[in-house]
């Protein structure tokens, strides 16, 4: 089975919405006041940590007896996912089965507030309700915009298909000229989201020297759409990736990137360079191919960038990784000359 989210738009009530900000205001204290703990006593076990701040944070915040809980696992998964955590901001919260619920029939959801537990209907299209038809989701995340909009991320589980063996693997060289280059000659053209995101950059740099009220408000307009066009593009090549190696009945190897940035800053560049580097979002693109191919029962492995761009024999797909996010489960395999091709 794989996990995925589904985005969930919350039409809410004037009233109501006091009564969400209050809890995530609630929620992100909890995380800050669980976080000093954690690091001043330099304890980052969920068990451990639980008996140390669950009674003082409860009666500080007035939250819930499982909002306190999923505080203290989202500040120790945070812990591991960043390399340092300043402070949580009230933009969402995590939500359990005691705290969630998702009813079908009437296409509402029950989160448990501070307040206690209120109904919201959700307001979603076709897709989403496909996504969410028979299931019954256990957790979710409630969710503020920047812009004061409201949305429930539901996880929800889907049937994979079985990985197979295959004689066949499709290289994938990953760049910022070109985001993807497949060994079948499919390319993915790079010119497009750079130029977008030279230009967003000239306008912020114009709006903010400008430190005026329409600024800012200029500013809020426009926080996301580089974002937005960036993972919108990233799905549009995962999903032709994944449905190019579907169709040869092939398995799809990847250049592992991880630390390239690291390595490129190290070295003497421009800034507009370092800022192009930094924007670079081949591990967005990793991450949607990841899900995807467990979903369509596509093999994905992962293989030392270098000479890859140069090389065209099989015996460099030779490595196999784990996704750090435990997303998908990347498959040992033998390849090396004996049982695969590059195509």
């Amino acid at each position: 089975m794989q996990t995925i989210s589904v985005k969930c738009k919350l039409p809410v009530t004037v009233e109501l919405r006091c009564e969400i900000d209050r809890t995530l205001q609630g929620f992100a204290d909890a995380c800050n006041q669980i976080l000093e703990v954690a690091r001043s006593e330099d304890c980052w076990n969920t068990t451990k940590l639980h008996h140390k701040v669950y009674k003082p944070v409860r009666e500080a915040t007035g939250l819930k007896a499982n909002h306190v809980c999923q505080a203290i696992r989202r500040v120790i998964g945070n812990a591991k996912s960043v390399k340092q955590i300043h402070r949580f901001k009230p933009t969402s919260i995590s939500l359990d089965v005691r705290t969630f619920q998702y009813i079908e029939e009437l296409q509402t959801v029950g989160v448990t507030l501070m307040c206690g537990r209120v109904k919201f209907k959700l307001s979603i299209g076709n897709y989403q309700l496909a996504l969410l038809k028979g299931q019954s989701p256990t957790a979710a995340t409630l969710n503020k915009t920047r812009r004061g909009d409201y949305y429930i991320n539901i996880c929800v589980e889907l049937p994979t298909e079985s990985i197979g063996k295959t004689p066949k693997v499709i290289g994938v060289d990953l760049g910022r000229r070109d985001i993807a280059t497949t060994s079948t000659g499919e390319t993915w053209s790079g010119k497009q989201i750079q130029s977008v995101r030279d230009r967003y950059s000239k306008v912020r740099a114009n709006i903010q020297s400008k430190r005026t009220r329409s600024a800012r408000r200029l500013m809020r307009r426009l926080f996301g759409k580089e974002h937005r066009f960036q993972k919108w593009l990233n799905h549009n090549i995962s999903r032709q990736l994944i449905s190019s190696a579907k169709q040869l009945g092939a398995a799809l190897a990847f250049e592992d990137l991880t630390g390239i940035r690291d390595n490129l800053n190290e070295k003497p560049r421009s800034k507009t360079e370092r800022r192009r580097i930094n924007n670079w979002a081949f591990y967005q693109l990793r991450l949607f191919v990841g899900y995807k191919a467990n979903i369509a029962g596509v093999l994905l492995v992962f293989v030392p960038p270098a000479y890859t761009s140069q090389t065209s024999d099989a015996d460099i797909f030779t490595q196999s990784r784990v996704n750090p996010i435990g997303m998908v489960r990347f498959l040992s395999v033998d390849i090396v000359g004996l049982n695969m091709m590059l195509i």
